[in-house]
């Protein structure tokens, strides 16, 4: 059972299983939440509700509050954007129809950037990619640096997005993803809250523009995720300046990978206030389960 630091519930709301690009089941997941003291956790895999069932199950044996959510693959002017969705209609038909088109495009795109790394001597096969990816996990670049890991390449994924699988490297290949507008109403149609995911890392080719922020807003965007591992203080700043101006709630996450990425659970969190947004701007068809 997770515990309450300072009198503060400890409220989570970005991390992964091995249902997209984590490296722990949703079960193993929920029960590192407990053991890290996170009282509330949303399990956002990419583009997929694929962990939403086994999450319940264990948040429930493990006593802690689980958000339902996704991570939405988006795409502007040849940059990554990505967008929270929490607490959707699992089976809404529109968002359900986007995500298995972007699950299907990253799956054929990793084919091309493995090739484009193969010709450049980087010693990596598609074959030993998709051994690194579970059973109706969707697959994504992470899988790349885990193959490179098991090979003895490098010893970390950080190390693979440094060298080779930024947006920006010679190797990256885009797939189909909805622009970040359309993503935010079709969470919104699907009864969910959208919040832009790390809006401003460092990590990242730019893309989201204050213009477009502000375009996504009046879509129905709820908030900013502005405290995260990749943003740093100008970051912040930024993302909560721009919050306050145009009536979104700030949240922050650990944006959690398991042993895949060095982010721990809890890092970073979001205030009780905040999430009741969240939820009151959902329809309700998925609400937050708590224990």
């Amino acid at each position: 059972m997770s515990t309450v630091r300072g009198g503060a519930p400890v409220i989570d709301l970005h991390a992964h299983s091995t249902v997209s690009d984590g490296t722990e089941t949703p079960s193993q997941l929920l029960a590192s939440a407990s053991a890290a003291g996170v009282n509330v956790l949303a399990i956002t895999d990419h583009d997929t509700v694929g962990g939403w069932d086994e999450a319940a199950a264990a948040a429930a044996e493990h006593g802690v509050g689980l958000v339902r959510g996704i991570e939405v693959s988006c795409t502007w002017r040849y940059a990554s954007v990505h967008l929270l969705g929490y607490l959707t209609d699992p089976h809404d038909p529109d968002l359900t129809a986007a995500l298995a088109r972007a699950r299907e495009s990253r799956a054929t795109r990793l084919q091309r950037m493995v090739d484009k790394m193969a010709a450049d001597g980087i010693p990596v096969t598609y074959d030993e990619v998709l051994a690194q990816v579970a059973p109706g996990a969707t697959p994504g670049r992470p899988h790349i640096a885990d193959a490179l890991i098991a090979s003895g390449v490098i010893a970390h994924r950080d190390e693979a997005f440094r060298e080779w699988l930024t947006d920006d490297s010679p190797y990256y290949v885009g797939h189909w993803s909805p622009d970040p507008i359309q993503a935010v109403e079709l969470v919104r149609a699907a009864g969910g809250s959208p919040v832009v995911a790390h809006p401003f890392t460092r990590t990242r080719s730019g893309g989201l523009t204050d213009d477009l922020l502000e375009r996504m807003a009046e879509a129905g965007l709820v908030g900013l995720e502005a405290f995260h591992r990749d943003h740093g203080p100008e970051e912040i700043a930024r993302a909560t300046a721009l919050a306050d101006r145009l009536g979104l709630v700030v949240t922050g996450s650990s944006d959690y990978h398991g042993s895949g990425k060095l982010n721990r659970l809890g890092e970073n969190t979001t205030t009780p206030e905040a999430l009741a947004v969240i939820e009151a701007r959902s329809s309700g068809v998925t609400q937050v389960l708590r224990p």
